[in-house]
């Protein structure tokens, strides 16, 4: 069981850190090429806000690197210091992607209110299994009779069924997220026809992260579920 489990966090770990990777390596190559417009993240993304009629959302600047995010718990465009100084197709596309976040909550994007209210099973499925692990491990040793291993298979497999229903539900959220985001900049002549294709080519590797989640929690969900298939026989 643990075997097999690590091998495919470990195989999941390197992939997800080759795209991201990839995704670091593209955003520094075109935040290097200054914006024809010369407007900021920030500017931007105030700007699609204005042109979608949403007044009642902030932008603001968070620390870190790639952390940005569209809080709908306090309305919040958070933008990292490069996206929201940067004037850049980078920058652009990010900004311009989370504020597209911002449309779907404002418009009520059926995908972002089922993820948002998958949001607190997410978490309890996350400390649940923790706990099974955790009494999987010292169980073995102090209560080897403590719970029925077919019993602890089925708790995870339930747990990793929640994760991995939020992670498939979360794609069509980002892929929606960043087509109103280039169609928004295109339409606005935001960026010229050479910015625009680095936009897309950045929103398409920051989209391959969400993937490589989906698919990584999907074979770890089809592993625990054949194991316990395996042990019934």
């Amino acid at each position: 069981m643990g075997f097999g489990a690590l091998f495919i966090g470990l195989f999941f770990m390197l992939i997800s850190y080759m795209v991201s990777s990839r995704l670091k390596n593209k955003f520094k190559k075109y935040s290097m090429i200054h914006l024809t417009r010369d407007l900021s993240g920030a500017e931007i993304a105030r700007l699609m806000l204005a042109d979608h009629g949403i007044h009642n959302v902030q932008v603001v600047s968070v620390e870190g690197q790639l952390s940005d995010h569209y809080n709908p718990a306090n309305k919040t465009v958070n933008l990292s210091p490069d996206v929201y100084h940067g004037r850049n197709a980078a920058a652009a596309a990010v900004a311009a992607h989370e504020c597209g976040h911002a449309v779907q909550h404002a418009t009520a994007y059926s995908m972002l209110e089922f993820r948002s209210a998958m949001v607190p099973m997410q978490n309890v499925s996350a400390k649940v299994l923790n706990f099974i692990f955790m009494a999987m491990i010292f169980g073995a040793f102090l209560a080897p009779g403590l719970m029925p291993f077919n019993t602890a298979l089925l708790i995870i497999i339930g747990c990793y069924g929640v994760f991995t229903l939020f992670s498939f539900i979360t794609l069509p959220v980002e892929f929606d997220a960043s087509r109103r985001a280039l169609a928004w900049v295109k339409t606005r002549n935001i960026v010229t026809s050479q910015e625009y294709d680095m936009a897309q080519d950045a929103l398409k590797w920051a989209a391959m992260t969400y993937v490589v989640v989906a698919i990584g929690a999907l074979t770890t969900l089809i592993y625990y579920v054949m194991m316990f298939l395996g042990n019934r026989d």
